[in-house]
């Protein structure tokens, strides 16, 4: 072989570890490009995970919040409900004692205004007496403690009250004992 052949063979094996130097750098940019774009997706898939977690955890708080606020009015609304309860058996004495009472006495009279001023407070607060007397029976507010046939009225209609029922509000404190026609 001639000098000026292996010449041109180490020439044309320098321009082929050019080439062959060429495709590597391009496969080391391909292979780099590819993680770099791997890595943009992984971290796409995290920023949705964590947006999701947000928005789970932002409604999560908006409802917390807002059973908070309920509970919190629930519980001004109705503040009054045990005391309300507790003194019902006082109003029912009062009653008892004031029934068939000449209002004159001096007495009855201070019994009167002591009933008078305990309903009046309690109507301030949302407390008023269920009125059944000759209506219709309503199972949700009353509890029938005999049913009789009475002449003259219609079937399933209260024509006695034993004792008063009471709501708070739009609440039942206790239900109407009374008698119902048949």
């Amino acid at each position: 072989m001639s000098k000026k052949e292996k010449k041109k063979k180490v020439e044309d094996n320098e321009v082929k570890v050019e080439e062959v130097e060429e495709e590597i750098q391009e496969e080391i940019e391909l292979t780099e490009t590819e993680k770099l774009q791997k890595t943009i997706e992984e971290l796409q898939q995290e920023v949705a995970i964590t947006k999701n977690a947000y928005y789970k955890a932002y409604a999560d708080t908006e409802n917390l919040k807002k059973r908070l606020l309920n509970d919190a009015e629930n519980a001004n609304k109705y503040r009054i409900q045990s005391f309300a309860q507790s003194i019902l058996p006082a109003l029912d004495a009062l009653e008892i004692a004031l029934a068939g009472k000449d209002i004159s006495d001096p007495f009855v009279k201070g019994v009167k205004l002591t009933y008078d001023q305990i309903m009046k407070a309690l109507t301030d607060e949302g407390v008023s007496q269920i009125d059944s007397i000759d209506k219709p029976f309503d199972a949700n507010f009353e509890h029938a403690m005999v049913m009789e046939k009475v002449e003259g009225v219609e079937p399933n209609i209260v024509v006695e009250v034993y004792q008063k029922g009471y709501m708070l509000k739009d609440r039942l404190l206790r239900a109407a004992l009374v008698k119902v026609s048949e």
